[in-house]
């Protein structure tokens, strides 16, 4: 994007507000996870990224060790079309296993989904060992995988998964209905 995602506005406000208006309406407390001190400017709870180096794994990490609850949302700031319905969908399965998490087309949505402090100890260690992709610490993890049909009764086109990546996408993003 050439820019931080989270400040890009769609609809006149900043992705980072739209993410956390909505996890705001589904969770106790809202965790930006950032180094940036501009965060500090939303009013919300900012942590530092205790991983800088760790990428999303590391994000997610910071933001779970951070968490008052055990039950944690994870979204990233580029999900513009996050609903409400879809996680309480996913919540509506907490206490069921370590990782809650939608499955689209086969593949993990990493970064809209609920994670639990069980996992601290394992993401502490693919970290330790450099096994940065999201999903390095699942098999030592119980994971339940939130298939599509589930996911489209609440949300038929899966919108709510959409990311913007890059100029591209948010001008799509601009144009849907």
């Amino acid at each position: 994007m050439g820019q931080d995602k989270a400040w890009i506005e769609l609809d006149g406000e900043p992705l980072i507000m739209r993410v956390a208006g909505v996890l705001a309406q589904v969770a106790d407390e809202v965790i930006i996870v950032a180094n940036d001190p501009r965060y500090e400017s939303l009013g919300l709870r900012v942590v530092r990224d205790r991983y800088p180096e760790g990428g999303a794994l590391g994000g997610i990490a910071t933001g779970v060790g951070a968490a008052q609850h055990d039950t944690v949302l994870v979204a990233a700031c580029d999900l513009p079309f996050l609903a409400t319905a879809v996680w309480r969908v996913l919540l509506d399965h907490a206490g069921e296993a370590d990782v809650i998490i939608p499955r689209i087309a086969g593949e993990y949505e990493a970064l809209h989904a609920l994670y639990t402090k069980a996992c601290m100890p394992h993401l502490a260690r693919a970290l330790a060992e450099n096994r940065l992709r999201v999903t390095s610490f699942f098999d030592a993890v119980r994971v339940l995988a939130v298939e599509e049909p589930e996911l489209r009764a609440v949300d038929p086109t899966l919108r709510a998964f959409t990311d913007v990546n890059t100029p591209e996408d948010l001008a799509s993003a601009l144009a849907a209905p």
